[in-house]
């Protein structure tokens, strides 16, 4: 049984996805036989419907949000450095979060900015700002909550609070729960008992709508106005089989202009064969992160350090484009690195982006 916190929680999710074309999946589903008692009020003034009182129930049906997205500033700041990708009409500033990496897979984190170079739609760019400062992180966690999960879920969530704990002491986290449909358990906080919490509203049923918890998880995190570095976590055992969303509206919503960086982890299952693997690893790659495959539930702990450690070393380059009316469309991107004392460094970053008149 899912708590108040739990369920208001969820409603909130409802309440900012409902721009996403999943939306329309929701009407489909039959309302739940028994509303929930309403929550505690928690502030937030999105509107949703009654959340099911049992995780295995689908969301009742939701009625249009009645407010639109807020445009982006008409005049944004040159050194403001944190902003993921400011928009005016055209690009005006494109902000990359880039990790560099040398023959050994170690991380380099203390290049300066001459050992970069960046190309966009091949031609190169001058980098207008530059720093490798650890900033906070608005990061979604995304767990599997299917029945094949239900054995692995300890070692899971022991792995996902190792990650918590060594982030960002202001960084702020949610969690997502999904099998059939997805949970909102635990919105943005800063607290590790309530995503410790969160993380153990389990059932372990249904199927795997993987691709809608993306979708609806990458726009929660867009929703998010205080923090402009973004992250989502990723962990599941098997292939997508339920959802509305494909896995190109998934791969096209993270490689939105403000899309965030995904790490996944497939653990290994019979639901994971290597079409989920591919899928897993083309929804990281595109957005400068990475899928790892463990042998073993506990490799899952040292991958969740790891991944912390990442997001803590990446660079911000940001740079002008070029020759913004060059062409409409996907925005390829490039970016090198170059330093005495290293043979080759290999930098991960996302490999380009929809500007928001391409995108949704």
């Amino acid at each position: 049984m899912r708590s108040a916190a739990s369920r208001w929680s969820s409603k909130l999710l409802v309440g900012l996805i409902l721009v996403i074309p999943i939306a329309t999946a929701w009407a489909q589903n039959p309302a739940p036989s028994t509303p929930a008692p309403p929550p505690a009020a928690t502030g937030g003034s999105a509107t949703a419907p009654q959340m099911p009182s049992g995780s295995e129930t689908s969301p009742t049906p939701a009625e249009p949000a009645s407010s639109e997205p807020q445009p982006a500033a008409e005049e944004p700041s040159a050194n403001d450095q944190n902003t993921m990708f400011v928009f005016k009409k055209q690009v005006e500033e494109v902000v990359l979060h880039a990790t560099v990496l040398d023959e050994q897979r170690h991380l380099v984190p203390s290049l300066n900015q001459s050992a970069f170079a960046v190309l966009d739609n091949g031609t190169p760019q001058t980098i207008t700002s530059f720093r490798r400062e650890d900033v906070p992180v608005a990061i979604g966690i995304v767990v599997d909550n299917s029945g094949s999960m239900r054995d692995k879920r300890e070692k899971v969530n022991q792995a996902v609070l190792n990650l918590i704990r060594a982030s960002n002491p202001q960084d702020e986290i949610f969690v997502v729960n999904f099998s059939q449909t997805y949970y909102l358990d635990q919105d943005f906080t800063s607290d590790v008992n309530l995503l410790q919490t969160a993380l153990h509203q389990v059932s372990s049923s249904g199927s795997t709508a993987l691709y809608d918890a993306i979708v609806a998880s990458a726009v929660h995190l867009r929703n998010n106005p205080r923090l402009d570095k973004r992250v989502l976590l990723v962990i599941t055992d098997g292939q997508d089989n339920m959802s509305q969303e494909t896995l190109q509206e998934a791969s096209r919503r993270l490689q939105q202009a403000d899309g965030p960086t995904l790490y996944a982890i497939g653990l290994l299952g019979s639901g994971l064969q290597s079409s989920g693997r591919d899928a897993l690893q083309q929804l990281a790659a595109g957005t400068g992160g990475v899928a790892y495959f463990p042998d073993t539930l506990d490799q899952v702990d040292n991958i969740t350090r790891t991944v912390a450690h990442d997001i803590r070393s990446q660079y911000m380059i940001a740079y002008k484009p070029k020759n913004q009316n060059a062409k409409p469309g996907y925005q390829s991107v490039q970016v090198e690195a170059r330093a005495p004392g290293y043979t080759k460094l290999t930098v991960r970053t996302r490999n380009g982006y929809y500007p928001p008149e391409a995108g949704h």
